[in-house]
């Protein structure tokens, strides 16, 4: 190598690790403001981002009210399985349903569009037929895909509710064998838990509002359980409207239920584990086997090939 390659090689090399450096230090303070923002109390750069999101969300509101019309329902969806849906996925605003039901519309409409800028029209198709279905296809994929959307946010918040809510259910057993009452210990949950699964501190601190507000124990963490869907969140209220019910020791009761979570959530993680070899059998068998079998195979063949080839043609 000569002095001008060095030289070119260590400018590369400084450049791309100052860069590199500098990418990393913002980013590491970035992330250390907003973890302090969000342990204390005092408003930061998190509050700035909700408010830049909240104006955000209401200009795009604004402008997809139209077109959420001609997807909407007429009347009567408010009441239906689909705003419990919203409120499973964690999107209480009401902006959300217009954004989704114009959503559906502006992707039922540009699916095909897009498809007929592409070339769909513009090339002869031996059959009309045909070009009819595609469009149709994807006119049907644009208005559904949003359902699929929100089902995927469902299940990841379920998912982090279900996986968290053992942590929960032990603080607050700890916080009632301390002596809180349970209401105080299910706000000092929603407190503690902030961290941990911010969407399950969003549902506890929920419950502790409808409690202040005058709403009873039962209704409350009926709607918590009515609001995230999660089977253990069922069984949790049920489990403490029966100990109010009839007058059983709350901590005793918490510190099983607990037990029997982890144990159902080590159950899954074991589960989870006993599909891995599964679902690696397909990547194995079409994409790590074939190079496989062409790194160790290939020399042999072409060892094969070299030989073969030229007795071949010395005997004809």
């Amino acid at each position: 190598m000569t002095i001008q390659t060095w030289i070119l090689t260590v400018v590369f090399f400084s450049v791309a690790g100052l860069t590199l450096g500098i990418g990393m230090w913002w980013s590491g303070s970035r992330t250390l403001g907003q973890r302090m923002g969000q342990i204390s109390d005092h408003p930061t750069l998190l509050d700035k981002t909700a408010e830049v999101s909240h104006e955000w969300r209401a200009k795009v509101v604004k402008i997809a009210s139209p077109f959420a019309r001609l997807s909407a329902p007429k009347e009567g969806w408010e009441d239906s399985n689909l705003r419990v849906r919203f409120m499973q996925a964690g999107l209480r605003s009401a902006g959300w349903p217009v954004i989704f039901f114009s959503s559906k519309t502006v992707l039922a409409l540009l699916l095909p569009g897009l498809f007929m800028l592409a070339g769909g029209l513009g090339e002869k198709s031996n059959s009309e037929m045909l070009l009819a279905l595609v469009l149709l296809l994807l006119a049907g994929i644009g208005y559904y895909l949003p359902n699929v959307l929100l089902s995927m946010a469902i299940s990841s918040r379920q998912q982090e509710i279900r996986e968290a809510l053992p942590d929960a259910v032990d603080l607050m057993t700890v916080c009632v064998e301390a002596g809180l009452a349970l209401d105080a210990a299910l706000a000092r949950a929603g407190d503690e838990m902030d961290l941990r699964s911010p969407a399950l501190a969003d549902e506890l601190n929920l419950v502790r509002l409808e409690l202040r507000v005058g709403a009873t124990r039962e209704n409350a963490l009926r709607n918590f359980a009515l609001r995230s869907g999660v089977e253990d969140v069922t069984t949790f209220v049920t489990m403490l409207l029966q100990s109010e019910r009839f007058g059983t020791n709350v901590a005793d009761s918490l510190r099983i239920l607990a037990e029997t979570m982890r144990d159902h959530r080590q159950i899954r993680a074991e589960e989870t584990a006993a599909k891995i070899p599964v679902k690696l059998l397909f990547p194995l068998i079409f994409f790590i086997f074939p190079s496989l079998f062409l790194v160790l195979l290939g020399p042999a063949f072409i060892s094969i090939f070299r030989t073969m080839l030229p007795a071949m043609s010395g005997a004809q």
